[in-house]
């Protein structure tokens, strides 16, 4: 009974799949696919050519997911050989033999041991082989064959986002491309609908749309306002099975966005603005603002101001704040409340970016009506010039009037004005101003050679209220006067050859004249009278301000003359003609025979009685040693030192001895006190000495008289006794000084020398012991140790 079953299961397994019969790509020669196909149903024994090969195999199905409690029957092998007696055992390896997969080695029946995924291996690759028990070997070769695993719906669909974002225009037609959404199922797309997946939408009619099999959504209602709602949140359902009853499904979220378009023109939230400017306001001063409201975004919300007409349309302008998109009013043109009190202007708003498909919707601009009143203000004087140029001759006399301005109070009232020169740009005050009436006098003489251009400020000022004022620039220029004479251009030192013949070209002569005459320079060159008769040389003017100097003989002679000044006269040709003398020299030179100049200086004769060159060398020789001894001379006396008045090294009066002996400490109370040498009344009768001059002036210091000491007192009168006693000393009184260190210091010697000589450690400690003055050593000496030992 049990083995009815395993064939009707072999049969219910194989008979579905027909095109599973093929043969793998991987078989043992010799098994046609035909013949195996047919050992499926048990019964074809006879249709086998070779017994060897006579395999009851083919590919197995199982299906996923089996949730039995028993093993899952696959299928079985059989061979020919196997006579039912035991002698044959069946092998299985591969993919999951043995574990996932078991075979009963007597009868070759194939169990799966685990429950299986197709998603996670749809095929499993096996190996089966036949051997004899006793001997071990095979009876049939190995051959592969497939245990393949059908699929069942248990997976559902799975959006590839969780979340979607889209956008898509406002205003958009029906049937516009928002987004496509895409799902995917795990399951087997060739084994029935597992994996035909339909998509539905759960959430956002009648806006929008999907499309079943593509996952498009559009949108689905005409004219969609952004204004009106921006967001929208769409719910897309994607099931399994072609959207069949019995179906798996999964969902994703899409967040569809409106964005926006130019569809709503700009608006004023009212017809008519109203501003005041004061008429003192300079051009480019803001008035006021003015905004249109736009409903849309970005650069479809952007607005453009301008003034279409008006009275003002001149004198104001509009600009646009690309942040706030407002407009603002500014002066144009300076304003004058005198003339004009109020303007009207119609500002229009408008967009720069229309999109032509919403024309129909209307004119995408506005207009507003803006009235701008000018406010009077007290206003400076107004000058009838914005500049003044005058004109004055340099010969003009002081006092003379050059000129006058004029300015004037625009203002209704017609203030009265004063004027006034500003001194800082006339500091050496050339010129005046009449405060009444404006006129400009000079008050110094003038100089067009020394300043051209006068460039002053004149002020006008309101009399009633002295800080409404104003200036105006007044530029003065100098006319010329003929009151300088030509001059030569440079100093001209010319030479002449001894072989120059007559009429011959030494020097060209230029002139300059610091004048500037309106018909240009006319100069005219000449010699001086008193030189004109008996002169060597001859000026020929040449008619173009120049002029040449010629020669009036044949040869000169360096030794009757050497140097020749010729006074020659310049005159111009204005009026009054003005004229001056410059001299020219000319130096007699020896020139070689193209003319060039080889020498000008006259050679001495030499004579007979003569002094040869050896002996001026000599007397030239005498005056340089001269001149090194009274140097060298000089030199000594710097150097000698003043001599004192006493020269012998016996005479030590009034010498001050310094022994540089130690002193004994702070604590040393038997020290030698000076203040016992000192008498407060031999002080003030002591005086300079007149036999030496002194080296620097000490004024001495009253001391107190110290207290009585009996040991400096003994070491004093005995020292008083041996110079009273010395032969040696001077017959005059003299001062002796003496150094007396004491009997001596509780602290010993601080000498360091003898440290040397000792080999053990000292101990500064005791250092601290004698006050605070004596710490520092002791932190010194006594750190030693602890840096030899860190």
């Amino acid at each position: 009974m049990r083995t009815y079953r395993y064939f009707l299961l072999l049969f219910w397994v194989g008979q579905p799949y027909p095109t599973f019969s093929t043969p793998l790509s991987k078989r043992t020669s010799g098994f046609p696919a035909k013949k195996r196909t047919l050992e499926l149903s048990g019964n074809s024994k006879n249709e086998l050519n070779r017994s060897k090969r006579s395999w009851m195999w083919n590919q197995f199905f199982l299906l996923e997911e089996y949730t039995g409690s028993d093993y899952q029957y696959v299928g079985k092998l059989h061979s020919d050989q196997d006579r039912g007696d035991g002698s044959l055992k069946y092998i299985l390896s591969g993919d999951g033999a043995g574990d996932l997969f078991i075979i009963n080695e007597n009868t070759g029946d194939i169990q799966a041991t685990k429950r299986l995924d197709r998603e996670e291996k749809p095929v499993y690759i096996l190996r089966a082989q036949a051997i004899n028990r006793k001997t071990g070997r095979p009876v049939e070769p190995e051959s592969e064959f497939i245990i393949k695993i059908h699929d069942i719906n248990d997976n559902e669909p799975i959006f590839t986002k969780e979340v979607y974002t889209a956008t898509v225009p406002e205003m958009s037609d029906v049937g516009t491309f928002v987004v496509q959404v895409t799902a995917t199922d795990a399951d087997d797309p060739t084994y029935g609908n597992s994996a035909k997946i339909v998509y539905s939408i759960l959430q956002g009619q009648p806006y929008f749309s999907v499309e079943s099999e593509t996952g498009i959504i559009k949108t689905a209602l005409l004219n969609m306002d952004r204004e009106n709602r921006e967001q929208y949140q769409v719910v897309i359902q994607a099931k399994d099975m072609g959207g069949q009853m019995g179906g798996l499904s999964g969902t994703t979220t899409v967040n569809i966005t409106l964005t926006d378009v130019n569809d709503n023109p700009p608006r004023f939230p009212q017809s008519t603005y109203q501003f005041k400017t004061p008429e003192s306001s300079p051009p480019g001063t803001p008035i006021g603002r003015i905004k249109a409201s736009d409903a849309d975004l970005g650069e479809n919300a952007e607005i453009e101001y301008s003034i279409t007409e008006g009275e003002g349309l001149d004198m104001f302008d509009v600009i646009t704040d690309q942040e706030t998109q407002e407009g603002i009013i500014t002066v144009k043109k300076l304003l004058d409340f005198e003339k004009k009190k109020v303007y009207s202007l119609k500002v229009e708003a408008s967009n720069p970016h229309v999109e032509p498909r919403f024309l129909y919707l209307g004119p995408f601009k506005d207009s507003a009506t803006v009235k701008i009143m000018v406010e009077d203000v007290d206003e400076p004087p107004v000058f009838s010039k914005l500049a003044y140029i005058l004109q004055i001759r340099e010969d003009a006399q002081i006092n003379t009037t050059i000129g006058s301005v004029t300015a004037q109070d625009p203002d209704a009232a017609r203030n009265p004005v004063k004027y006034s020169v500003d001194r800082h740009t006339d500091m050496d005050r050339i010129f005046n101003i009449d405060s009444g009436n404006g006129s400009i006098f000079t008050s110094k003489l003038l100089d067009r050679e020394t300043l051209l251009w006068h460039n002053i400020t004149v002020i006008a000022t309101e009399i009633n209220n002295p800080k409404q004022s104003s200036r105006v620039p007044l530029y003065i220029k100098v006319l010329d006067v003929n009151d300088n004479p030509p001059e030569f251009a440079e100093f001209y030192e010319t030479f002449v050859c001894e072989k120059a013949k007559a009429d011959q070209l030494i020097q060209t002569l230029r002139a300059v004249d610091k004048d500037d005459p309106y018909s240009g320079h006319q100069f005219s060159f000449s010699l001086a009278p008193e030189a004109a008769s008996g002169s060597n040389f001859t000026i020929q003017d040449n008619k173009d301000n120049t002029a040449g100097i010629l020669t009036r003989k044949n040869g000169y002679s360096r030794h009757e003359m050497s140097t020749y000044l010729l006074p020659v006269v310049i005159s111009d040709n204005d009026y009054p003609v003005q004229s001056s003398t410059g001299t020219v020299t000319v130096r007699v030179c020896a020139c070689d025979h193209q003319g060039n100049m080889q020498s000008c200086h006259a050679e001495a004769l030499v004579h007979p009685t003569g002094l040869s060159t050896g002996a001026l060398v000599a007397i030239l020789l005498c005056i340089v040693t001269l001149l090194v001894t009274v140097v060298l001379f000089a030199a000594l006396r710097r150097q000698r030192k003043k001599e004192p008045l006493i020269i012998s090294k016996e005479d030590i009066r009034d010498n001050i001895v310094s022994y540089n002996d130690e002193g004994g400490g702070e604590e040393d109370t038997q020290a030698f006190d000076i203040g016992t040498l000192r008498n407060p009344e031999a002080i003030e009768d002591s005086k300079l000495r007149r036999d030496i001059v002194p080296e620097a002036l000490f004024l001495p210091r009253r001391t107190p008289a110290a207290c009585d000491n009996t040991d400096v007192r003994d070491f004093i009168n005995q020292r008083l006794k041996e110079n009273d006693t010395d032969p040696t000393a001077p017959p005059y009184d003299s001062l002796a000084t003496f150094a007396y260190e004491g009997t001596g210091s509780v602290a010993d010697s601080l000498s360091s020398l003898e440290s040397v000589t000792t080999d053990g450690d000292q101990d500064y400690e005791y250092l601290s012991d004698w006050g605070p003055r004596f710490k520092k050593l002791a932190d010194m000496y006594g750190g030693v140790d602890s840096d030899k030992d860190s």
